[in-house]
């Protein structure tokens, strides 16, 4: 279940991130508009913009996997200098192929391992409690401010941009 949540699904939704400013970087070269004033957007005046968005949901992907798996002196790090869409572009697949190298053995301690933070003060998250509680709300919870940024832009973006492409069956 680690595996899938943490790298199955978690890589899914930068890829699905990923095609949703491929949509922004359309929408503004058909309006004429430099796809820079998107990037720099936000949707209240004390959030981040998009750019610190996308960057922060990357490194949810990348360092909750690292973190559940012990494996934190692996995760790539980012200066958090990017300013075009093809850096986050490239941010994004760096991560997804990061997210890659694991494979389901990297897991098989996750649920009992101790998660914490500087920031938590002494306190600890067992490594469930930090998939559930924290990386997945966080993940989902930057994309979908990019998405609603964009939206907000008047980018043609809908749901299914959002969720991806589904495994149904037949």
């Amino acid at each position: 279940m680690f595996y899938d949540i943490t790298v199955v699904q978690s890589s899914k939704m930068l890829q699905n991130l990923s095609a949703i400013l491929d949509k922004a970087a359309t929408f503004a070269e058909s309006k004429k508009i430099d796809v820079a004033v998107l990037l720099n957007s936000r949707l209240a005046p004390d959030q981040f913009h998009l750019i610190r968005q996308v960057q922060i949901a990357c490194d949810t992907a990348k360092l909750g996997a690292a973190r559940i798996t012990g494996k934190t002196d692996s995760a790539p790090k980012h200066a958090d200098d990017e300013t075009t869409l093809a850096q986050l572009q490239k941010r994004i697949s760096d991560t997804v192929a990061y997210l890659a190298s694991f494979t389901e053995a990297d897991f098989i301690h996750g649920d009992t391992q101790k998660i914490t933070q500087p920031r938590w003060e002494g306190k600890y998250l067992s490594g469930y409690e930090f998939l559930i509680q924290h990386v997945m709300p966080n993940l989902y919870f930057h994309i979908t401010t990019t998405y609603a940024i964009l939206r907000h832009n008047g980018v043609d973006v809908g749901k299914k941009d959002y969720l991806g492409a589904m495994p149904y069956k037949v």
